[in-house]
């Protein structure tokens, strides 16, 4: 299973000090908490994609490159890729490219985006939301697999001999997820492909996220990629830790109620009761991520949100410390425990290079039967 953290790029003032930082201070603060999620032992970092203020993520294959080059290890990843004002081309070239330069330590969520606006500054219409995320995807998904594209679609030109270059790195595209908060259409297209379904699980009980990946496994398993519980499923959540959980509470209450996707609203204790949520101490943590099993199932990606609502990065980085060296390597153990030997692992790109070359393999002995 696969541990890391998530990052929507917002730039927030800290509600304690009234503080706001620059956008380049928020841009350094990401890669800063890139570098330490993997000097903690995480293995995933994911940026998400916006467009507009208070954001800053506009370019996330800018961001990851130039974290690439300063790990090792980790696993490079969005929180969300726009598919539906983004040029599936352009998305196909851009992250090809970064793939090779990351050794293929790379995989990319797809997702519509949260913000209305953005549809018509890249010339689209927020009305076709879903068949732009349906029909780019379909072009991009036989970009990564067809040398030579012939192609005409609704709502861009046609395509004519079309070879989208550098061509995936091992002849294997980057895994893809599909991203979703709240549209079943997404986790059916997930499912349609055989790729994996993230969801988003921080504002909705759990019994949303229980339909949705419900949803997903029961309709992996009728294209035919396996049983519903080898569907491959990623969860998001958001927590804030202290060694006493009152003091977590008492801290994170003003970044909470300042928060500008869910403040002014509900309470914390509210929130925290109806949603993922979780404020508290480490072994808090780990018992409410533990038991998200129970209305998931076995699943192969957890990723949390850590440096939204503008906490300052000292107090991220502490959060990381505390994620890395109290709450995952627990997590790690106890997932890996539960999970059944017919559960696959989540995907890199090393396992799948593999299942290419023995699918290859196996095709070359049949065909020289």
């Amino acid at each position: 299973m696969q541990f890391g953290v998530f990052t929507v790029g917002d730039v927030t003032a800290d509600p304690t000090t009234g503080r706001e930082p620059t956008e380049h201070e928020r841009i350094k603060a990401m890669v800063t908490i890139a570098l330490k999620a993997e000097e903690v032992g995480l293995d995933v970092f994911a940026t998400g994609e916006h467009h507009n203020p208070p954001f800053v993520p506009s370019s996330p294959t800018t961001m990851l490159g130039f974290i690439a080059a300063r790990t090792e290890r980790l696993l490079l990843s969005t929180s969300t890729t726009l598919i539906t004002t983004n040029d599936p081309v352009k998305i196909a070239e851009d992250y090809a490219m970064l793939q090779h330069l990351a050794d293929g330590r790379v995989d990319l969520m797809m997702g519509r985006g949260n913000t209305g606006p953005v549809y018509p500054w890249f010339g689209q219409d927020i009305r076709n939301g879903i068949p732009l995320a349906i029909e780019n995807y379909d072009l991009l998904h036989r970009l990564w697999r067809e040398d030579v594209v012939d192609w005409k679609g609704r709502f861009r030109t046609p395509l004519q001999s079309f070879t989208s270059t550098p061509r995936p790195l091992d002849g294997v595209p980057p895994f893809v997820w599909h991203g979703s908060i709240r549209s079943p259409e997404i986790a059916e297209q997930a499912a349609y492909y055989g790729d994996g379904f993230f969801a988003n699980h921080i504002f909705w009980p759990k019994e949303h996220t229980q339909r949705m990946v419900g949803l997903y496994r029961q309709r992996f398993e009728h294209y035919g990629h396996g049983s519903a519980d080898q569907a491959i499923v990623g969860l998001g959540g958001q927590v804030f830790m202290r060694r006493n959980s009152q003091d977590a509470v008492r801290e994170f209450r003003p970044y909470f109620d300042n928060a500008p996707v869910y403040g002014h609203g509900p309470s914390l204790e509210e929130f925290t009761a109806q949603t993922p949520l979780t404020v508290g101490s480490p072994q808090q943590v780990i018992d409410r991520t533990l038991g998200f099993r129970d209305y998931v199932g076995d699943y192969q990606r957890q990723l949390f949100l850590m440096d939204h609502a503008g906490l300052p990065l000292k107090t991220v980085l502490e959060q990381l410390d505390l994620l890395g060296e109290e709450v995952v390597p627990v997590l790690r153990k106890e997932f890996e425990s539960l999970r059944p030997a017919h559960v696959p692992a989540a995907p890199t790109h090393a396992s799948l290079r593999d299942a290419a070359r023995d699918g290859a393999d196996r095709a070359g002995a049949e065909a020289g039967r």
